[in-house]
């Protein structure tokens, strides 16, 4: 349904993203906040003082709205006008970029290896055979 064909009454029965929905459709063009609210507010023929007051929660309405989008200029539009695009050379450069850094068995260094998971638990129990376990008699006595 068009707005320039509804009534005051009828406006006044729809929720402001419902309103900036219609008026977006309808003139074919994109719109900051304010100026989208202000349209709204001429079409409800709200006051400049109720402008000011609802326009922090018409832009909340407006970012949790899953039929707005917020464009790079700063101004409002409908989703179904935009596609997402995915750049799949971006996701395979990500991809290759991480393989990067996936160390293969042959060209691990002597360091790479002595810090694998395996090393670790050997060196672990290496390093406990040479503690020394002392009782409450011995250790009174080096004080």
């Amino acid at each position: 349904m068009s707005l320039s064909k509804m009534t005051k009454e009828e406006i006044e029965l729809l929720s402001y993203t419902d309103i900036a929905k219609l008026y977006l459709e309808e003139k074919k063009t994109t719109l900051n906040t304010a100026e989208l609210f202000k349209e709204v507010c001429n079409l409800l023929e709200l006051s400049e003082g109720e402008y000011q007051d609802k326009i922090a929660d018409f832009f909340q309405s407006l970012t949790t709205s899953k039929e707005f989008i917020l464009l790079s200029d700063g101004k409002w539009d409908l989703k179904s006008k935009h596609s997402v695009k995915v750049a799949m050379d971006e996701l395979y450069e990500e991809k290759d970029e991480e393989e990067e850094y996936d160390l293969e068995p042959e060209e691990m260094t002597e360091e790479d290896e002595f810090n694998s998971i395996d090393d670790e638990e050997d060196y672990a129990e290496d390093d406990l055979s040479d503690l020394t376990i002392l009782n409450e008699d011995e250790l009174d006595s080096e004080e």
